[in-house]
């Protein structure tokens, strides 16, 4: 199991398939938990390499990326968030290059990463600051069930559970 992240209240642990995802771990949180899960995870020497953000019907889920120089331990953090309320604590006093992620991140969906020393635009123009190019339409946003697999869970709550019903009953199907 995932040890580094001993202490952090995770929603679901899942690995993963490195060939087809490129990540060993996946970890769903609360938005809460994701300055603690940086810093645990800074303590045991992983790196920062981006973060990102999805747009689906659920809401935003937010993918911060981790590994070690050293041992190859790709993590992904996932915080899924609302697309009423956008906001994610800040990693950057942690990470500092977390800064132009989030900032990169809130240019293109629009999400606030609360405790960010610098949130301004980084790459979109000022004055278009409420203009989020990559937030799609309903006509076009998918499940998150769709393009993600959750994995071989090892921990995971009924909320995340259900993120993926339809993928695990589609399983099942097929095993019968």
């Amino acid at each position: 199991m995932l040890q580094v992240l001993e202490g952090v209240a995770t929603q679901c642990v899942a690995k993963q398939d490195k060939g087809a995802t490129g990540h060993v771990w996946s970890v769903f949180l609360a938005p809460g938990q994701i300055v603690k899960a940086a810093r645990k995870l800074y303590e045991a020497e992983y790196s920062l390499e981006d973060v990102l953000a999805m747009d689906f019907e659920e809401g935003f889920l937010v993918h911060y990326h981790f590994n070690r120089w050293n041992v190859e331990e790709r993590i992904v953090l996932r915080v899924l968030v609302s697309r009423d309320n956008p906001v994610v604590p800040s990693i950057a006093s942690i990470f500092q290059g977390a800064e132009w992620h989030e900032r990169e991140t809130r240019d293109f969906h629009g999400i606030n990463f609360e405790g960010n020393p610098n949130l301004v635009p980084l790459l979109m123009p000022a004055e278009d600051v409420d203009v989020h190019p990559l937030v799609k339409t309903d006509k076009v946003r998918k499940s998150i069930k769709d393009v993600l697999s959750l994995g071989e869970v090892v921990t995971c709550s009924a909320e995340v559970e259900a993120l993926f019903a339809a993928e695990e009953e589609a399983e099942e199907a097929s095993d019968a």
